[in-house]
């Protein structure tokens, strides 16, 4: 019996010292953001400098030039898109992708590569599996990164792309994404329209935003005001706005007229009173004056 006590108590020491982490040398890190309607996500290992030479010709360079990278460490760094991008000149399906690069002094190859099972092993690299296959020119950083990191930001105005960049040592590579939403909105707007009166506004300053059909637009919107909050000034505005790229610079000057006394009795104008009287005087400037009547 007390022999048996012992084995248990030794297995269930075995058990707690299994048990204890630490922490990893290359801790795991994930970013992500959305561009347009598309989600991007990044998953990777983030290996330190610990007094190393990262990039260079030669092997006493961690990541010697010209030689596949697996880009981080332990299973390399995936990237994950929820709808079809494109990246360069390659159309990139949704799904996730290994990104692989060959760093040079002067130039890049990036690599998004279509079998995620591979991991770090680049030795199981084949050509005929890459998604995408481009150069970039690399950038010399003022400020050291201490620890491998993957960003994605640059996201433009009109949220069609954004840039992935990844940056260690003195040494930064970016590549962009660029995202097609509109299909996706077209196919909301026809059907929400339908269901939602509410959706109307969303769809009159999509259309706006974008150039669309404005007659449409304004339709939407005058229809989204009228089933909807009739004293919310910001909607009238860019009714307003709408006339007024229509060159209706009657219409446009009573409806901002009309936005801009709305905007001076809420408890906040959020901008609009000036908005509003900017607009109004444009108009002004604009639109062609009445000639004066002529005394008999």
């Amino acid at each position: 019996m007390k022999k048996v006590l012992v084995i248990l108590m030794i297995a269930i020491g075995f058990a707690a010292e299994a048990q204890i982490q630490t922490p990893a040398a290359s801790p795991s890190g994930s970013v992500s953001t959305t561009v347009g309607l598309t989600e991007v996500k990044v998953n990777y290992s983030r290996p330190k400098i610990k007094g190393r030479k990262i990039f260079g010709s030669g092997n006493e360079f961690l990541v010697p030039f010209g030689q596949l990278w697996r880009t981080g460490a332990n299973n390399g760094t995936v990237i994950n898109f929820s709808d079809d991008v494109k990246i360069e000149n390659y159309e990139v399906k949704k799904g996730e992708y290994l990104v692989l690069t060959i760093p040079n002094a002067t130039e890049w190859t990036v690599i998004l590569y279509s079998d995620v099972a591979m991991g770090g092993n680049t030795a199981a690299y084949t050509q005929a599996k890459d998604a995408a296959r481009f150069t970039v020119k690399p950038e010399r950083l003022a400020e050291r990164v201490e620890t491998f990191t993957v960003n994605i930001g640059d996201i433009s105005d009109d949220n069609t792309q954004a840039k992935v960049q990844i940056a260690w040592e003195n040494t930064s590579v970016k590549f962009p994404i660029t995202v097609d939403y509109d299909v996706k909105v077209m196919k909301a707007i026809e059907s929400g329209t339908k269901v939602s009166p509410g959706n109307y506004i969303a769809a009159a300053n999509y259309y706006f935003e974008t150039g669309k059909d404005l007659n449409k637009a304004l339709e939407w919107m005058t229809m989204g005001i009228e089933n909807g909050n009739k004293e919310a000034f910001w909607n009238i505005h860019t009714k307003a706005k709408i006339q007024y790229t229509l060159k209706d610079y009657n219409g446009a000057l009573l409806t901002a007229q009309q936005s801009l006394e709305l905007a001076k009795k809420a408890p906040s104008d959020f901008g609009y009173i000036k908005l509003n009287e900017d607009l109004i005087n444009k108009i002004n400037a604009e639109k062609p004056q009445t000639p004066a009547k002529k005394k008999k």
